[in-house]
Order: structure tokens, then C-alpha cells, then sequence
């Protein structure tokens, strides 16, 4: 078998139950590398709350310049109540936007998916959520995170005033926009855009320029334009009707946990956040689950590693061209699921319980 050239990967452990979960991502990494003679090679780093523990600061420059060489960035998770007092600054948390921002990831996926193995593990009625398959397009590097001026300042009688800026230039909103058609094409063909038309001048902007794009360059795709609280309401009425749904930072951030959590666990769901690609097709890239770093079970081995070990099949498939590997990856977690193995979160009557460990090596064991 002939061997690829290598490819980078970098891993980010972090914080809480993120070297838990990337540990497993590790192995699976291994297994191809010995079994698939994909020639991955592998770099840990810190970030987040233990780079500050170390370095007193989130993500040091080695590891943000290594993450620029990377194919591929696995992000564990980043956080924790002991560094809830810091400066802002110096937050583990900045360490993502960083990464976010000066690797240009712009458009952020995070499918929605119920898998019916798990219909019982979500909190709607099974009907409801049975079959559930949305994918979620948020813009990541613009809008109220990013806008300027920003900041916490005094003012007259004594009271102090809290800025944040949201703005949008019509590239920004253009360029996630399309991220959104070009994955409805290989869908449903349609797309639901969500803003805050009725009362930002920002949101009549993204309307307008998602409305012109799909006029010029996606004229077989169906677009809706649906107020964001209104979509949140009806993820909860009929999340069925919704197929991509593309949205500025805030929203998106809103409405993708919201869509989590119809599925039964954040233990399931896994993100990519991709830049944009160069003349050779390359882009940069950062994958993570949706979960956070959950400090009150790390350490216990009862972290659910499937949407970690999700994201790096998003990285097979998006970063690494290896379509192939990643559906081997994806149908060896639905056949686990299928033989009853359920860490905690998703436990339910008549399933066995099995560690974090555990679950990794069941879902290798199931690699073709």
C-alpha cells in the first residue's frame, strides 16, 4: 500500500474532560496510521487554562503558529470555574477566539443529527425529533464578538456602561452565505437564513446580501428568511422543516445549542470551523465538539468522546480529502450504538454502561 504524504495534525487538549475525549481521538488517529498507512502526524499542545497554568496566558505563540502549519486543529475544550475571576484577556476562552479570528475561520458547521438509536435520549417527543438532520452555518468572525468599539467604561453618577458593537460588511455575510448554498446543494436544496431584520440595521443587511446571492449564483435553492427568535421557537415546534440553516455569530451561537440539545446529548455533536480555501484548494481548519469542558465529571471516565471522535471524521472529510475514512468512522459509532454501549449522558434502560475509554476502543473495534 503506498503511503500519503504526511499530513499535520495538532491537538488541543485543554481543559476539564478535553484530554479524556482527544485521548480516544488519538487512538483512532493511530489505528489509521497502522492500519490505512495514513501517515498522520500528531503534536499535542496546551491551551486554554492549562497553557495559563503554565504560561500565564491561554495560547502561547509556539502553539498559534504551529496551528497555522496544521492540516487540521482537534480542539478538546477550554474553561473552567477557577478561571472565572481572571482578566478577560487572559481567559482560556480567548485562546479559541484567537484562533478563530487570526486563522480566519469563518463559517462554523455544526450538524444537528438524532440518532435513532438515541430518539429516547432527547427531551421532545420522538416524532418530533426522529430522523432529525439539520446542519447549522454561523458566521464566526464577525458580529457583536468581534465589533468595535467595545469595552466597559465609567460614566455620570457613578455608573459604569457596557459596549459591544455588532457589525457586518457585506463580504463577511457573502462569503457564509455561500459555505451555506454549496452544502444545501449536496442536501435538500434549501436554506433558512436567520436574522434580526425587524429591529438592526445589521440585519437588513444580511437579508439583503443573502437574498442577492442566492438570486445570482443559487437560483435552484429554496431560501426562507426567518427572524431568529422566531427560528427558535420552531426549532422546538418542528425542527423538521429546517434542513441548513445559516446565521450571524450571536444567533448562531444561540441556535446551535439550542439544536444540540433536540438530539438528547452535546455529548454527540460535533463542529467544524473552516476558513476559506487557498489557490491549492488548502484551508485552514479547527474541529471540536459541541460540549464544553464539563469540569464536574473530569477526571471520572465518564466523558462521552463520540462527538470529539465526530469531529475528527468532519476533519477526514473536510481537511483531509478522505471521504472513504470518514463514513468507515462514522457507521463504526452508529454499529457501537447499535450494540447498546452508552456512557452516562445517554444511559438509558437495558444499555450498558461503559467508560470513555471504553466507548473509544468499542468504535475502533468496529473500524473496517
Amino acid at each position: 500500500m503506498i503511503k500519503v504524504k504526511k499530513r499535520k495534525i495538532l491537538l488541543l487538549p485543554g481543559d476539564g474532560i478535553g484530554p479524556e475525549v482527544i485521548a480516544e481521538v488519538k487512538k483512532i488517529i493511530e489505528w489509521f496510521n497502522k492500519k490505512k498507512s495514513l501517515d498522520f502526524e500528531m503534536e499535542e499542545n496546551l491551551i486554554g487554562g492549562a497553557s495559563y497554568a503554565k504560561h500565564k496566558k491561554p495560547i502561547t505563540d509556539e502553539v498559534f503558529y504551529k496551528a497555522l502549519e496544521s492540516e487540521a486543529v482537534i480542539l478538546g475544550a477550554v474553561g473552567g470555574p477557577q478561571w472565572d475571576n481572571l482578566e478577560f484577556s487572559k481567559r482560556p476562552e480567548r485562546a479559541l477566539l484567537k484562533l478563530r479570528k487570526e486563522l480566519k475561520l469563518f463559517a462554523n458547521l455544526r450538524p444537528a443529527i438524532c440518532f435513532r438509536q438515541l430518539v429516547d435520549a432527547s427531551s421532545l417527543k420522538p416524532e418530533i425529533v426522529s430522523g432529525l438532520d439539520i446542519m447549522i452555518v454561523r458566521e464566526l468572525t464577525g458580529g457583536i464578538y468581534f465589533g468595535e468599539p467595545r469595552g466597559i467604561k465609567p460614566i455620570e453618577n457613578g455608573e459604569r456602561k457596557g459596549i459591544n458593537t455588532h457589525t457586518y460588511t457585506s463580504s463577511e455575510i457573502i462569503r457564509v452565505a455561500k459555505v451555506a448554498f454549496e452544502l444545501a446543494q449536496k442536501r435538500n436544496k434549501k436554506v433558512t437564513s436567520c436574522d434580526k431584520s425587524n429591529v438592526m440595521e445589521a440585519g437588513i443587511l444580511w437579508r439583503e446580501e443573502v437574498q442577492k446571492v442566492k438570486d445570482e449564483e443559487y437560483p435552484n435553492i429554496e431560501l426562507n428568511h426567518m427572524l431568529a427568535d422566531n427560528c427558535a421557537m420552531q426549532l422546538l415546534r418542528d425542527p423538521k422543516q429546517f434542513d441548513v440553516i445559516v446565521t450571524d455569530n450571536l444567533f448562531g451561537d444561540i441556535l446551535s445549542d439550542e439544536a444540540a440539545m433536540l438530539t438528547g446529548s452535546l455529548g454527540l455533536l460535533p463542529s467544524a470551523s473552516l476558513g476559506a480555501k487557498d489557490k491549492n484548494g488548502k484551508m485552514r481548519s479547527m474541529y471540536e465538539p459541541v460540549h464544553g469542558s464539563a469540569p464536574d465529571i473530569a477526571g471520572a471516565g465518564k466523558a462521552n468522546p463520540i462527538a470529539t471522535i465526530l469531529s475528527f471524521s468532519m476533519a477526514l472529510r473536510y481537511s483531509l480529502d478522505l471521504d472513504k475514512e470518514a463514513e468507515n468512522l462514522d457507521q463504526a459509532v452508529q454499529k457501537v450504538l447499535d450494540d447498546g454501549l452508552r456512557t452516562k449522558d445517554i444511559l438509558s434502560k437495558g444499555k450498558k454502561e461503559v467508560s470513555t475509554s471504553q466507548m473509544g476502543d468499542a468504535i475502533i473495534s468496529k473500524l473496517k
